[in-house]
């Protein structure tokens, strides 16, 4: 008899995938929902404590938590013996769950792609930890917000394709 058995670990991912999720979609919806719209009502003296302490913080939470999601979503579709059909998005199938897992791993992936490729890069410059003139600095700021807007948009159907999973 196996110790910890091969659904402890499909489940053990699963859970880790299910908080890693919570973590990054939830900071996403922070700074779009919550940071963003608020910043312009803060005094000028109090932006610093935001810029220089939260921001910091909430993007490491945020950038690690898509890397986590990332890594125990594909631990968990292979545990599952779905890796390679979702990849390949249910096609030669005929299975609209493996369609609908497929769409949310890549919509996730593109996502990913823009923390790690877009709106991190970006945000170090914003933050100054990348030395940058100023105009650099607004145009960075720019593009970290309009990727940041997009992942957003990108975030509701691709819940619906992960929650929409265990209906087929």
């Amino acid at each position: 008899m196996e110790f910890v058995s091969h659904d402890w670990w499909a489940f053990f991912f699963r859970w880790l995938h299910i908080i890693s999720g919570i973590m990054w979609i939830g900071h996403l919806w922070y700074f779009n929902f919550t940071q963003t719209p608020t910043m312009p009502k803060i005094p000028a003296e109090l932006k610093p404590g935001v810029s220089k302490y939260i921001l910091p913080e909430a993007l490491f939470w945020f950038r690690w938590g898509a890397m986590a999601t990332i890594i125990t979503g594909l631990i968990e579709a292979w545990f599952q013996g779905e890796l390679w059909q979702a990849i390949r998005l249910g096609i030669g199938d005929h299975s609209a769950h493996f369609t609908a897992i497929g769409f949310g791993m890549w919509l996730g992936a593109i996502m990913w792609a823009n923390v790690w490729g877009i709106i991190w890069p970006n945000q170090k410059k914003n933050m100054g930890l990348v030395q940058v003139t100023d105009d650099e600095k607004k145009k960075a700021a720019r593009i970290a917000g309009l990727a940041s807007r997009v992942n957003t948009l990108l975030s509701i159907p691709m819940l619906y394709c992960m929650a929409s999973v265990h209906v087929y």
